[in-house]
């Protein structure tokens, strides 16, 4: 399926950055900066700001991750998100005196792979805690890091704002327990249909075994993986099998969606986007990231790569991808690489939406109308 929005590549691609050298200069100018700082009062602030960031972080390496005693621990972070990446450090350290904070420079796009002392580092750890600008959970350091026994947190667009509050400070014992409440509604159900009242009108299967009940917010067994915030389940559509219209009124991206934005999908693959200024900035989104592919790449990178649904009630939707699609009554749908969730569409970045108030249907049996969770 040829994508209208596609555009190709030449056929001689640019010679790649050092990603060492990005690397160095980053950790020079933060080195710089922390020497800049060595007078300044170390003492905690009595902000009530300031304490949230501390007991957040201290949230997540006791009750989301149980760090143990000298366990291997390695924070990843970017410029964007140093302030948190430190509070995270700050917290990790009274678990454990083996607790690295590395900065790494902020990528392009979710899912692009981290500097080679990234990965590398990413493989000697028990513990992967990574709030970074973009998403690295569908990249191969992470798979390559929960295949040697990590277990890994992300925390894709994570602010310190974000950290505080919102879906950071759901109580996810309940969350956890809502969630474990699913797989048997779900057992057995083949065909998914989603709905809503402005148009969308999807179907695709499922291969019901695949569906992920992990990301609950307590992550704490080798090979585990999730995000922060937490409180969603998902699953990747069997490939080629999505099709109808899904018309994107939540967020995409970073950003609210004033207008709403309708994809037409046909065999697992976006094949038209309309609706405004906002589906001019998708279309854009898509051949940017797509244009290093080779061309046959570029034919299926708008592929439906994941489907799921929030779980978590104190997430809002703010335009952050990370905490909308946790939003309890909503849903969203992620495009790009496939390969997470055991899928072919090799393509190195994900792009995704949320929509707003769905009908679902697993079967002939409603879990979601309009938004609201159909109780047994």
């Amino acid at each position: 399926m040829v994508l209208p929005f596609r555009r190709r590549s030449s056929e001689e691609e640019p010679a790649p950055k050092d990603e060492d050298e990005d690397l160095e200069a980053v950790l020079e100018a933060v080195s710089d900066e922390q020497e800049k700082g060595e007078d300044r009062d170390v003492e905690p602030s009595s902000s009530t700001g300031d304490f949230d960031l501390a007991a957040s972080a201290l949230t997540v390496v006791t009750t989301c991750m149980d760090i143990r005693r000298n366990e291997n621990v390695l924070i990843v972070c970017d410029p964007t998100t140093a302030e948190v990446g430190a509070a995270l450090h700050e917290a990790a350290m009274t678990r454990s005196d083996r607790v690295l904070l590395m900065l790494m420079p902020k990528g392009r796009h979710h899912g692009q792979e981290p500097p080679a002392p990234v990965a590398t580092l990413m493989r000697q750890q028990q513990v992967v805690i990574a709030p970074t600008r973009y998403s690295l959970t569908h990249t191969r350091a992470v798979r390559t890091a929960l295949s040697d026994g990590a277990r890994i947190v992300t925390m894709p667009g994570m602010t310190a704002e974000m950290f505080q509050g919102g879906g950071m400070s759901a109580d996810f014992t309940t969350v956890k327990q809502r969630i474990a409440r699913l797989p048997s509604r779900l057992r057995r159900r083949r065909i998914v249909n989603v709905r809503s009242e402005l148009g969308t009108e999807l179907t695709f299967e499922v291969a019901w075994r695949e569906w992920n009940f992990d990301d609950n917010g307590i992550c704490n067994r080798p090979k585990m993986v999730m995000n922060l915030p937490a409180g969603k389940v998902f699953i990747m559509p069997r490939e080629g099998t999505m099709n109808g219209r899904l018309v994107m009124d939540g967020s995409w991206e970073g950003t609210i969606i004033d207008e709403p934005v309708t994809l037409e999908i046909e065999q697992g693959v976006i094949a038209s986007i309309t609706g405004g200024e906002m589906a001019s900035r998708i279309r854009k989104e898509f051949q940017d990231a797509a244009e290093p592919l080779r061309p046959k790449d570029q034919d299926v990178a708008g592929t439906v790569a994941e489907f799921g649904f929030g779980m978590n009630p104190a997430a809002t939707l703010t335009g952050s991808v990370l905490e909308d699609e946790k939003c309890l009554g909503t849903c969203y749908f992620m495009f790009g690489d496939n390969t997470a969730g055991g899928g072919n569409n090799k393509v190195g970045f994900t792009l995704s939406g949320v929509m707003r108030n769905p009908s679902i249907w697993l079967d002939d049996e409603a879990l979601l109308e309009n938004g609201q969770f159909d109780e047994d």
